[in-house]
């Protein structure tokens, strides 16, 4: 018998060499893959997309469907299989145990312990899978950055921690150091800066930064960047520069890039941007 899946119902796997914390998995109709009892050395969360399963964890048992987040401690042994051959989708995050650890440690968990299970086994918050299934796509988004999808990656389990599984928050750090991390991102806009550098410089957890910097500046770091490459690129054009010299020379990945971080912030193309530019400069020579 014939058991290849069509391509669109093929497991859909996602990991990055640069994110190597987390890796995902997306399946589109969950009648084709039935699991025996297992578990996980990583953190595993998920959410069901379309349809009904039923869903072990420990020595319980439940059904689950469309809206449903589940959570997957490290070691507990878990199954979610169809129920009578119903159609049903979902998608998985796991996470790195020692990644995630040093986040909670970041939180406020004692660093005399390990990692902190999660008391829950599933949700049905609206507002959590909606932002479970916005990081899903932020992370297979071929257009974004790794910048964004790391620090995506850590607001996300930053506010799982603190909405279910709290603990005594560490004291916050120096503000003047977010004016640091800001400084750092202007100095270095052109170049592909990580999380971590970012974090280096500035002396602040990734915790921290991602958290405070929006509080501090409204935007994130990585918005923060972008908005620094769009300035330092019209600069760049009003000087008269070829928009493929300045995608490359603002850090953008290529044009379409430039493009598009263009159009967000100014509601132009660069093209546009520069053609109106030459029309101020002949102007101004008549």
């Amino acid at each position: 018998m014939n058991t290849t899946l069509p391509a669109d119902q093929a497991p859909r796997f996602w990991r990055d060499p640069s994110l190597p914390f987390i890796e995902a998995r997306s399946i589109a109709d969950g009648r084709q893959v039935c699991y025996s009892r297992h578990a996980h050395q990583q953190f595993s969360i998920g959410c069901i997309t379309a349809g009904h399963s039923t869903y072990l964890s420990g020595q319980a048992q439940w059904q689950v469907s469309a809206g449903t987040v589940v959570l997957m401690n490290p070691g507990v042994v878990h199954a979610c299989n169809p129920i009578d051959d119903q159609p049903w989708s979902y998608r998985m995050l796991y996470v790195d145990t020692p990644w995630l650890t040093r986040l909670q440690h970041e939180l406020g968990v004692s660093t005399d312990l390990g990692f902190r299970p999660f008391q829950e086994t599933h949700s049905h918050d609206p507002q959590l899978f909606a932002e479970l299934e916005q990081l899903y796509q932020t992370l297979v988004d071929e257009h974004a950055d790794t910048l964004h999808k790391h620090g995506c990656a850590v607001a996300f389990f930053c506010d799982l921690q603190q909405r279910l599984n709290p603990a005594q928050q560490a004291a916050p750090s120096n503000p003047d150091k977010l004016e640091q991390a800001a400084r750092y991102i202007r100095q270095h806009c052109t170049e592909p800066l990580a999380l971590e550098d970012i974090c280096q410089a500035a002396q602040l957890s990734a915790s921290y930064l991602i958290r405070a910097f929006k509080q501090r500046f409204g935007i994130s770091p990585h918005a923060y960047l972008v908005n620094q490459r769009v300035q330092f690129a019209q600069a760049k054009l009003r000087n008269g520069a070829s928009i493929a010299e300045v995608a490359l020379a603002s850090g953008f990945a290529d044009q379409a890039h430039l493009q598009r971080a263009f159009k967000q912030h100014l509601a132009a193309t660069p093209g546009q941007y520069r053609a109106a530019q030459n029309h101020f400069k002949r102007q101004a020579c008549r």
